[in-house]
């Protein structure tokens, strides 16, 4: 009973955190899709002073959303794993030095020659897109836009939210592999994730909503097996997994290349079941365990779980909203460029 009246106290908290046009159903339509509900709208949420704008390429480039759209149902069609691969690809990104695009530069020493990067994916698919929008808008739409947009739709195409995106973000010229540190690992505690989480202006509860990504997707096996085998020199597993569960990975993950699901019940929906799973011990990652035990998430997780899916999928649009809004590079930045080709700088030479 206390755990309900928590719980319920928790969910009034985050229908006061929603945006004000949060029940605004305009998706786009003809130029993007044709969706049911646009479940984040979040035009009343930006910042007046990020030089973003919603409404960006709506002439100097309007088939930028159809495009990006397209691309990724027709890639993600053929593979639908592209799909979560596409939004880790931007927590990676936007993890970092902030939405910039840093990730897709390929050269040596750069985020994506980093050893922690390199089971990222999706990057032909997002170079696929900037060679199509150079045909219809050459040197106006930025890797940085490509990728924000491409995660979102590939989300809403998983059965996710959908959420509009400002735009006007500029490429990085610079990426170094020593960055990638920044990025919360799975690995990590509660307070080390809040603590990175607020200095990118995020706070407690986006941290809850966006670990709920993990209701699609898979882990590597390499990064769950030291909870697996001999956990702390015990011998066994880490007791904080449920015994069955636990017996469940073992098998799924005898050699560190295989991957299992985060997700296990319903790996390919995009719904609040993570969540449930949590308060089963069923946390794949450590820091998925780690939400449920701690007291300050532990309530926010109760809440997503008890409550109706649309509640998660409602905040988890307005977290990534704010997300992609990290550390952005815009016109008025030196420093930023429009790349020709993702993966390389116009202005450098490595």
């Amino acid at each position: 009973m206390k755990s309900a009246v928590v719980s319920t106290v928790v969910l009034l908290v985050i229908l006061v955190a929603w945006p004000v046009s949060a029940g605004y159903k305009d998706s786009p339509g003809a130029e993007g899709y044709k969706g049911e509900e646009d479940e984040g709208d979040t035009r009343s949420w930006f910042p007046l002073d990020n030089l973003l704008s919603l409404s960006y390429y709506d002439k100097i480039c309007p088939s930028f959303e159809k495009i990006v759209a397209t691309k990724v149902r027709e890639w993600t069609k053929t593979d639908p794993s592209l799909g979560p691969a596409l939004l880790r690809l931007l927590f990676h990104d936007c993890g970092v030095t902030g939405c910039d695009a840093s990730v897709l530069l390929d050269h040596e020493g750069s985020e994506r020659r980093s050893p922690a990067s390199k089971t990222l994916r999706g990057f032909e698919l997002i170079e696929d897109i900037k060679s199509e929008l150079e045909k219809s808008c050459p040197g106006l739409v930025s890797c940085a836009d490509i990728l924000t947009a491409a995660s979102r739709d590939a989300t809403y195409q998983l059965g996710g939210p959908y959420w509009s995106n400002a735009y006007g973000r500029r490429d990085s010229t610079n990426s170094y592999a020593g960055d990638v540190e920044k990025v919360p690992s799975g690995r990590r505690d509660i307070t080390g994730l809040l603590e990175t989480f607020q200095s990118y202006g995020l706070n407690i509860l986006d941290l809850v909503v966006l670990s709920g990504a993990h209701t699609i997707g898979k882990a590597n096996c390499g990064t769950i097996q030291s909870r697996l085998y001999n956990f702390n020199a015990t011998g066994g597993s880490d007791p904080s997994i449920d015994p069955k569960f636990a017996d469940y990975l073992r098998r799924k993950c005898r050699w560190a290349s295989e991957t299992v699901y985060l997700d296990v019940v319903t790996p390919i929906a995009f719904d609040n079941q993570y969540y449930i799973n949590l308060r089963k011990n069923m946390g794949v990652l450590t820091t998925d365990s780690e939400l449920v035990k701690d007291p300050r998430t532990a309530p926010l997780v109760a809440a997503f779980a008890e409550g109706p899916p649309q509640i998660f999928r409602q905040q988890f649009a307005v977290s990534m909203a704010k997300l992609v809004n990290v550390g952005v590079l815009t016109g008025e930045d030196r420093v930023g460029e429009i790349r020709k080709v993702c993966s390389k700088s116009n202005s450098r030479a490595y």
